[in-house]
């Protein structure tokens, strides 16, 4: 048989219980990157050159070489300095920083979108440096930059299965693990396709009423 039901019905307890590792890895890896990547962004623009300097090293470095490659040095190289990470964790981490580095230049370029007299009024009140950036500068920077990092957290959920290299039992590995042992793939297979699909266009729809959102009530402030 080409398609069997009874078999999809054996196989998405399995599957749906690897999902849960999914959306957490891509949940926990997205909010790394968010809030990473600001802080690059931030201390880029606006830090000494003795942290904006490395920071731009690191950016450019990490964009320039291959996730997979991060992965595998997060988890098989830093224990050798003393750092043991799980394959969770490290996965996690890596997705994290990967996706930092992009986020950071979506940041940027919301950041330098800022009209310059917003600046020079903050200046001109005399307001803290901290409170501009929180009340005046973040406001205007992210909304218009939702969708590009809305882009970013659909593809690094299409990336988690690079995990499986570590171990990671996130849906691609078990579904392969299905196949292997029952000789069956099509099913396994093409329901991972499937879910990773719905996601992704579930994902694409909540990001746009966020968007919608930013723009009715914090924009208009």
């Amino acid at each position: 048989m080409f398609w069997d039901w009874q078999f999809v019905g054996q196989i998405i307890p399995q599957l749906a219980q690897a999902a849960v590792v999914t959306i957490v890895a891509t949940f926990l890896g997205f909010l790394i990157a968010a809030f990473l990547g600001l802080a690059f962004a931030l201390g880029r623009m606006f830090g000494p050159k003795w942290i904006a300097i490395p920071l731009i090293g690191l950016i450019e470095g990490v964009r320039s070489t291959p996730l997979l490659i991060q992965i595998f040095f997060i988890y098989f190289v830093l224990p050798e300095a003393g750092i043991s990470i799980g394959a969770m964790t490290a996965g996690v981490l890596a997705l994290g920083l990967h996706y930092a580095t992009y986020c950071s230049e979506v940041y940027r370029a919301g950041l330098a979108n800022v009209p310059r007299g917003q600046w020079e009024a903050s200046l001109a009140l005399n307001l803290p440096s901290w409170r501009t950036f929180r009340d005046i500068i973040i406001p205007q920077a992210i909304p218009p930059v939702v969708p590009a990092l809305g882009n970013y957290l659909v593809s690094l959920f299409k990336d988690t299965p690079l995990l499986s290299a570590i171990g990671v039992l996130e849906l691609l590995q078990t579904a392969k693990i299905i196949g292997s042992e029952n000789f069956r793939y099509t099913e396994p297979i093409t329901l991972v396709g499937l879910i990773f699909l719905v996601l992704s266009l579930l994902s694409a729809v909540i990001i746009g009423f966020i968007e919608r959102w930013l723009k009715r009530n914090v924009m208009r402030s």
